[in-house]
């Protein structure tokens, strides 16, 4: 019988390996050169988890906080390393989700053999 946790380590490093997240490492390692964008991206980061939370309680997105990630959104697009660090994270979201799909698999079946 398999170890799955085996495979989970394997697939870990495997991870860490692929060209995605090589890729996206080095986006965020020239994203941490440009102090001005990196500075900019922690505010991002601030905001987005902010917010996230404020979601998770069931509290509404005031007028405020809206005004606040538009004007934040605005600032990150103008920075082109943030840019590359997203489109970089985008990528590498493309596998995570595909993975989940993979490892999901036999809990969909067995929940909706017909699908």
């Amino acid at each position: 019988m398999a170890n799955i946790y085996d495979t989970a380590n394997q697939l870990e490093k495997e991870i860490r390996e692929s060209q995605q997240f090589i890729d996206l490492h080095a986006a965020f390692e020239q994203l941490k050169k440009d102090e001005k964008a990196y500075e900019l991206f922690k505010e991002f980061q601030t905001l987005q988890h902010s917010l996230h939370q404020k979601m998770m309680a069931g509290e509404e997105m005031s007028e405020e906080d809206a005004k606040a990630a538009q004007e934040m959104a605005t600032k990150v697009q103008h920075e082109e390393a943030i840019g590359q660090l997203m489109q970089k994270e985008q990528a590498f979201s493309t596998v995570l989700d595909d993975l989940n799909r993979i490892i999901t698999t036999p809990i969909r079946e067995l929940y909706n053999p017909e699908a």
